[in-house]
């Protein structure tokens, strides 16, 4: 008997949407809390290739919550402890492990670009290098600039995005882009704070429950099922012990975009401003990055002239560095309300 042959059982699955599974790419961001429960199920479904990307290396502290490791991991790389555990669940799959960040400057290697005259799945994309065609993409990475910048490069490819985040108890996950909205479309704006798992704790079956749904909603996409995922959020709020969705399919991308880059991408005309204090980050994010609390930043370019180092020139392009992108987004719209108009982000992310 197939090792499939439960799913296969169902009428919206069956030997031909089995067979799409086998020819699919599914390109995972982020090997952690959400990846785990996503790679195991994506796997134990048949998708025939999977791309892993993560820089980390695992610590016993992810233990209680990233199931698909065990203490002989700690240490390792953990796309290539995923891979050795894939596969040995799974032997006949091709796991690709990349212990890279995803970054605004090498998002187009991994996602290539999309030939939509053919959307046969396994066939309907262009070659992104050596790791063969992408046919959708899962967002495990739950960090404010990785969402971003995938949701903008999805958006811009017609790709299916399935993204999560999860914090404490409480986590939703959502289809987007390809014919659906993008996240940002639903998300215009961050939050106020860059709480964290790690800074505000998060119990380990909420984490799973949601890595299941990405993983739901994956292969639904991936089999082209009505009603589709794309365009809906679903919610898990377990300290209340309540589930909710909702439809998005409707709402509009937002018109004035701050946008993540990366060092690399900064033009050499650039203005960049480093809003952490020194206490935070001796050293500044780039060099050359001038210094600058976010209300100093603020209140000096309200004023004309400002007052140097806080000036900054409306025509030039201006990076707005800090740890999350949370402090940079919220200076970024103030000065957009005082005309400038060229703003990116650099999420520096914690030191290594």
């Amino acid at each position: 008997m197939s090792r499939y042959a439960r799913q296969m059982t169902l009428p919206e699955v069956g030997a031909v949407g089995q067979a799409r599974l086998a020819r699919a790419h599914v390109l995972v961001v982020g090997v952690g809390g959400l990846g785990a429960p996503v790679l195991q199920y994506l796997a134990g479904a048949g998708v025939g290739q999977l791309t892993l990307l993560d820089p980390d290396r695992v610590e016993e502290s992810n233990l209680h919550r990233q199931v698909l490791f065990t203490m002989a991991d700690i240490g390792q790389p953990k796309v290539t402890a995923a891979q050795a555990h894939l596969m040995a669940r799974n032997p006949g799959l091709t796991v690709h492990p990349l212990a890279e960040a995803l970054s605004a400057a090498n998002v187009a290697r991994y996602l290539g670009d999309r030939d939509l005259s053919n959307r046969d799945l396994g066939h309907g994309y262009l070659s992104n290098g050596d790791l063969g065609a992408v046919d959708l993409v899962v967002d495990a990475a739950d960090s404010f600039a990785t969402s971003y910048i995938l949701s903008d490069a999805c958006l811009a490819r017609g790709l299916p995005l399935i993204s999560a985040s999860v914090l404490a108890q409480r986590g939703y996950v959502g289809g987007f882009c390809g014919a659906a909205p993008s996240l940002r479309a639903l998300f215009p704006e961050l939050p106020e704070s860059a709480a964290s798992c790690a800074s505000a704790g998060v119990m380990g079956p909420v984490v799973g429950a949601i890595g299941a749904l990405q993983a739901q909603m994956a292969l639904k996409t991936l089999l082209g099922h009505s009603p589709a995922p794309l365009g809906r959020v679903m919610q898990i709020d377990m300290a209340d012990l309540t589930l909710s969705s909702f439809d998005f399919s409707s709402a509009c991308e937002p018109a004035d975009p701050l946008r993540f880059t990366s060092p690399e991408l900064i033009p050499a005309q650039a203005q960049v401003i480093d809003l952490r204090p020194v206490e935070e980050a001796p050293q500044p994010a780039v060099s050359g990055a001038r210094r600058c609390l976010p209300d100093d930043l603020i209140a000096a370019n309200s004023i004309a002239p400002a007052p140097a180092p806080a000036r900054l020139e409306p025509g030039l392009p201006t990076v707005l560095c800090c740890r999350s992108g949370v402090r940079a987004w919220r200076t970024g719209r103030a000065l957009q309300a005082q005309g400038f108009n060229q703003i990116e982000i650099l999420a520096v992310g914690d030191p290594a």
